[in-house]
């Protein structure tokens, strides 16, 4: 399995302080104490490794379908008027992250990337639909040759951080890996209403790269 490069750090840490803490209590005569506290920050260093899994994904051929950002639940879908970045009327498919979910995202849709930004804000449990716009989020706008796509990583109440691995003009395909969500637990996808038809619903579990989420109404790459 692999990896993410990202995750060493904390992977690494709990099973160092297992070794230091544990040598330390058992030195003063605690083996049993050594023992429980070595357990618990080894058991954090294997959830770690866990979190930070990035399996393969195989990604839909046909080139009219657009897939999953995130693995997770789909929360919500909806039409609502972008107003920043599409400047349209966009159906919004949301997806909420359990801890135990593969937290790499991809792109849903092949294209270049024409906008990067991290913005500021609150940290509202990202299970409400204020948490979009309001909470701390990136945005990464995607423009392909026959629709666009708007992904918002946004980061939840407790241990925050998303981040996106990628360059302004950069050309992705579908499915490419695009950031991750560290700890964040919702990510939101905008398409032009007017180019796609949504092929899933409230309550479908998805895989980032993999499930197709909707299809283009008309031919083209993607």
């Amino acid at each position: 399995m692999k990896i993410v490069k990202d995750g060493w750090p904390l992977i690494i840490g709990p099973l160092v302080v297992a070794g230091v803490a544990g040598g330390l209590i058992a030195a003063f005569g605690h083996p049993r104490a050594a023992a429980g506290v070595a357990s618990v920050f080894v058991v954090l260093g294997a959830f770690m490794i866990y979190f930070f899994r990035d399996p393969e994904r195989t990604v839909p051929a046909d080139p009219n379908a657009l897939v999953a950002g995130a693995d997770g639940l789909i929360r919500q879908v909806e039409i609502i008027q972008e107003q920043r970045f599409l400047n349209v009327e966009t159906v919004r498919v949301s997806i909420f992250l359990s801890p135990f979910d593969v937290h790499v995202n991809r792109t849903p849709m092949g294209g270049t990337v024409k906008h990067l930004s991290y913005t500021p804000g609150w940290h509202l449990l990202t299970m409400q639909n204020a948490s979009s716009d309001r909470n701390e989020h990136s945005s990464i706008l995607v423009e392909g040759t026959d629709t666009r796509c708007l992904v918002k990583q946004i980061v939840g109440p407790i241990v925050r951080r998303v981040v996106y691995w990628l360059d302004m003009d950069q050309s992705l395909a579908k499915g490419d890996r695009i950031g991750m969500m560290k700890f964040g637990s919702r990510l939101d996808m905008y398409f032009p209403a007017a180019d796609v038809r949504v092929v899933v619903k409230k309550g479908d579990r998805v895989r980032a790269g993999e499930t197709v989420v909707a299809m283009l109404k008309k031919g083209g790459a993607s």
